[in-house]
Formats: C-alpha cells, structure tokens, sequence
C-alpha cells in the first residue's frame, strides 16, 4: 500500500472532524451559555489530543493497525475483543451518521429520508472504493469546499453576541459537558493507528492528525453551540436555516457526512481483518454501509449521548492501559493468546467508569479513569507480573 504524506494525513482528519455529528453535540451545551460551554469543550477536546495522539503514535512507531497494536497488549487473541468491540461501535457509527444526514436533508427539502439515506450511504460506498491512499485530489477538492462553505455558516452564528444569550433549558453539569467533549475524540481512538501506522513520517503525521482533528472538532462543536443558542433550537435544519444556504447546506450535511463516515466504514473493515484474516476490508467496509444504510431507515437514533458513554466506557481504559504498556512499562508486545493483568486492568478500568459516570467531577471520569486505570495496571505488571 502506497505511504501516505503528513498532508494526506492531515486532510483525512479535518474530513473527519468536518461532522455533522460534532455539530449536533455541540448543541447539548447551549443551555450552560457560551463561555461556560465552550470552556467545557476546550478542556474535553484538550484530554481527548493527548489520548488521540498518544493512540496514533503506537501505530506510527510500531508500525501496525489500530487494532493489531491492542494485540501488543491484551495478546493475540485478547486484542480480537477490543477488535469485535470497535467494529460493532463502527457499524454504529455510520447508520448514526448516515441517519443523521438524512434526516437533517429530508428537512430541508421537506422530503425524501430514505432517498437521502441511499444517496449517502451510495457516496460512502464511492470513497471506499477509491480507496484511502488515493483519495488526495478527491479529499482536496472536498475539503476545500467544506472549508468554504463551513466558513460561510461560522459567519452567521459568530457574528451574533453569543455571550449575551440566555437559556431557560436545564443545563448539564461542567464535568458532564467535559465528558461529552471526551468522548468524540475517544470514538476516533481505535481508528487513527489504522492511519498513522501507513504514513511516511509516522510521528509528525499523528500530531497534525491529532492536531487538525481537535482543533477543527472544538469548531465544530462551537457551531452547534452558537446556532443553537441564536436559534432556541437543536436540529441541523434551524441551525443551517439561519444562513439561507438552501440547497448548499445539504451539500455541506452530505458533504461532511460522507468525509466523515468513510473513514468508519473503511476502519470497520480493517478491524474485521484482525477478527478474520483473510477477510477484504473494501468488501466488508461496502456491507457495513449497506447495513447502516438500511438500519438508518428503519430506527430513530436522534440521542447518542448513551452511545457515547458506552464507547468511553470501553475505550478510556483500553487507550490508558496501552500507553502505560507501551510508554511506561516499555513492554515490546506480548506474545501470548491472552495478557491476564492487563486485561482484568481493563475490566476493572470498565468498571469504575461505570461507576463514576453520573457523579460530578470537574472533569469528567474519563481522565479520573485514565489515571486510576494506568496505576492499576503499571502496579499489577510490577508487583505481579515479576513474579
């Protein structure tokens, strides 16, 4: 497969981030007024670089996908548990997206869910073909007219007092509102090795993927804050309403969607591959499309604040026990089917974010879980594992 470039890097990342996902969680966090918000989202997006980065960055070094590098890990087939998870949240993922999509255009147009849904779903089945190390001129000139036209919706909502608007709506708590800011870039965490692992200048390539990803998702967000503060309410049709786009803004929901759903369906299928070896990763990226297509027609799937949860939940503590493995306890990968300690570290990582999740902490319990899980599982490999 073809290297990819620090710039090729950086243009699948902005496309990721480029989301109508982001926007649309960007709207939970109107009613705690902007500058409470956006701190909140700040400070999310900063703990969420740092795993993002840390995540990349195995990949880069050891030179595998995001999911052959939990194998380091949890054991050859330990790691096929995180690889069933991460592929099941993937399958999630792109009906989310592609429901999402298609309702904020049948909106608009007043018309049409279904049809938008296979309209999406079939362009996401383009890129995949296309394929990942050919992308460039397709994601440049699609990222230069998501640029432009993201740009055009900035202008309206910023050039409002946002700090001046009120809401009257019960508003969530900071430590919850920095745990939804976790929790985007913690969905990207099982993917951004798949990535990083084929670039030319493994190392730089994840800090500008992890970089771009953050900044443009902190933009995100703050659009659906703003928009929804101007406008009192949470849907992608009023926010984009303000800016009279029309047409265009449908571009940009489908746009985005696609820019940023590929890169699940695609990453569905590399992680199929450490389930089954042989599998082909463009055919089972195309059958889960097709399968979110059709599941993005037949269910409602308008909160995904439990989805998101439930993806921290998992992937916190996996993420946190692969840095200390890799960057503290300098393990160079276990050979085994199985790495008991760090995988009952994991269970118990599970556990307390379950725990922990609706009790307030200033912020949020996946960086409390990341710790507590990184202590729990450097002691148990120095005090058990020597034995």
């Amino acid at each position: 497969m073809k290297k990819t470039s620090i710039y090729e890097n950086g243009l699948i990342w902005f496309g990721a981030a480029v989301s109508i996902a982001e926007i649309l969680t960007g709207t939970y966090y109107a009613p705690m007024g902007f500058k409470e918000g956006f701190l909140a989202i700040i400070v999310g997006h900063t703990i969420g670089f740092a795993l993002l980065y840390f995540a990349g960055l195995i990949g880069a070094k050891s030179k595998r996908t995001a999911m052959e590098t939990t194998k380091l890990t949890f054991g050859s087939k330990g790691g096929i548990i995180f690889a069933i998870l991460n592929f099941l949240q993937l399958v999630g993922w792109t009906a989310i997206m592609i429901y999402d999509a298609s309702l904020s255009s049948s909106e608009i147009f007043s018309f049409g869910h279904t049809f938008w849904a296979i309209l999406t779903g079939g362009l996401i089945i383009v890129w995949i073909l296309i394929g990942i190390s050919d992308l460039g001129k397709v994601n440049t000139v699609s990222m230069a007219l998501l640029f432009v036209l993201t740009l055009i919706l900035s202008r309206y909502i910023f050039k409002m007092d946002l700090l001046s608007i009120s809401t009257s709506k019960e508003a969530m708590s900071f430590g919850g509102a920095v745990e939804l800011a976790v929790a985007m870039p913690l969905s990207w965490l099982p993917l951004i090795s798949d990535y990083t692992s084929n670039a030319q200048e493994g190392k730089k390539s994840t800090f500008i993927s992890a970089l771009i990803y953050s900044v443009i998702s902190i933009w995100m967000y703050t659009i659906g804050m703003g928009g929804a503060l101007i406008t009192g309410e949470y849907s992608l049709a009023a926010i984009f309403g303000i800016t009279k786009l029309g047409p265009l803004a449908v571009l940009i929901i489908i746009l985005s969607t696609v820019t940023t759903t590929f890169l699940d369906a695609y990453s569905a299928g590399v992680s199929f591959k450490s389930i089954k070896l042989n599998a082909d990763e463009k055919k089972v990226g195309i059958m889960v499309t097709i399968i979110a297509i059709i599941a993005a027609i037949i269910f409602p799937m308008d909160d995904i604040t439990d989805f998101l949860y439930f993806i921290g939940s998992v992937f916190a503590p996996m993420i946190s026990i692969q840095i200390a493995d890799y960057f503290i306890l300098k393990n160079e990968g276990y050979t085994g089917d199985y790495n008991i300690l760090n995988t009952t570290s994991w269970i118990l990582g599970f556990v307390i974010y379950r725990i922990i999740l609706n009790r307030e902490f200033a912020v949020g319990p996946t960086f409390l879980v990341i710790i507590i899980t990184m202590i729990i599982t450097v002691i148990l490999n120095k005090v058990i594992g020597k034995k």
